[in-house]
């Protein structure tokens, strides 16, 4: 297996268990950020992030047709981007304690990363035309 399929598998795999936590143990995944689990709004919100997150890394290990892998990995590192700025924006403003800001900016910020290597074989492939 090369590099960047162990980045696309790895990347599916934390996409996987950080969405199946937050849709089936909303609760736990509540109390690790530092928030209050009896707050159905959050629990909402974390079950929505979880039914999301859930879906990309599914779809990571289900594409097969490269052009439509090239696209989840773009989207990817867009969502994983913009996840990391929220983060990271959370915990600057103290809306988010420190701690859990910081793993959930690195985090996502691995997730990026891991887009990207994933990307590699997309932009290295040669050209079929």
């Amino acid at each position: 297996m090369d590099g960047p399929t162990i980045a696309r598998y790895s990347l599916a795999g934390i996409r996987l268990v950080n969405g199946v936590a937050a849709l089936l143990a909303p609760q736990v995944v509540a109390r690790r950020l530092g928030a209050d689990p009896s707050r159905p709004a959050l629990i909402y919100v974390l079950r929505m992030f979880g039914v999301r997150t859930v879906v990309l890394g599914a779809e990571l290990l289900c594409l097969k047709d490269p052009d439509e892998l090239d696209r989840a990995l773009r989207v990817g590192t867009l969502i994983h981007t913009s996840d990391a700025l929220s983060a990271a924006c959370a915990g600057q403003q103290g809306s988010l304690a420190r701690r859990p800001a910081m793993a959930a900016t690195a985090i996502s910020t691995v997730n990026v990363a891991l887009t990207f290597l994933a990307q590699r074989r997309m932009c290295c492939r040669p050209s079929t035309h």
